[in-house]
């Protein structure tokens, strides 16, 4: 098995925030201002890592704010992509949490974790293709502050799931798009995911082997959720 992959991979596929940059930590921290600023004066509890586990996670970022107000029985009209972040809709409080975000990475930057380029030259130098498919719709932001746009053949994001009315992990759309952009069938294609809700997507889609990547102390449920393999940073594949 090289690069720690079976033999018959030949396109890797690869989660942005949380498996190539710890700008999952950024997004947790966007999500919960937003959100609890929303749950303080209807006299809820916080926003807990446990709802992010559960209801935003590697979703596209509108399906987020839908699952997590179901889950406390909050109903906001669904209003418009272009409203307002001071506007109290669905797309309202997703452009809230964007704007958040996106001032956290102004601030204080991206970093890649320690494995993070020492296996995409491995993978690049193995000769197999190179995508990233997140629902995040700051992934090209991210991967030129991290320099790792170099290494990306393809690209699916956030942006491209809502031009392109896909479905949103944990359905495997956006995987099976990035495996087609690289001209390769699922069964030879690898995924690489920190959520949930992407272990899921890569498992459903049928791909040749799902890589569970745990930051955060849940391999257990990775492995449940549909992980051929847990590691805590791509490294350990090498």
């Amino acid at each position: 098995m090289a690069l720690g992959l079976p033999d018959a991979i030949t396109a890797c596929l690869f989660d942005l925030d949380g498996v190539l940059t710890s700008t999952a930590v950024l997004h947790r921290r966007a999500w919960r201002r937003t959100f609890d600023d929303l749950l303080r004066p209807r006299g809820q509890a916080p926003f807990a890592e446990s709802d992010y586990i559960r209801f935003v996670d590697g979703r596209p970022r509108y399906d987020g704010v839908r699952e997590f107000l179901a889950s406390r029985g909050i109903t906001l009209p669904e209003g418009e992509p272009d409203d307002p972040p001071d506007r109290d809709t669905v797309h309202g409080v997703g452009n809230r949490k964007n704007d958040l975000l996106e001032a956290i990475i102004r601030h204080e930057g991206v970093t890649p974790y320690a494995g993070t380029v020492p296996y995409l030259r491995a993978v690049e130098d193995a000769g197999l293709g190179i995508g990233v498919v997140t629902s995040s719709a700051n992934a090209r932001k991210v991967l030129d502050a991290a320099g790792l746009t170099p290494f990306v053949r393809a690209l699916v994001d956030g942006v491209v799931i809502s031009r392109d009315g896909l479905k949103g992990k944990p359905a495997p759309d956006s995987f099976l798009v990035g495996a087609r952009l690289l001209g390769v069938n699922p069964e030879h294609a690898a995924v690489f995911e920190d959520a949930l809700s992407g272990v899921e997507a890569g498992r459903a889609g049928g791909f040749g082997h799902v890589v569970g990547v745990d930051r955060t102390g849940q391999r257990e449920a990775l492995y449940a959720h549909g992980a051929d393999v847990v590691v805590e940073d791509l490294a350990e594949l090498l």
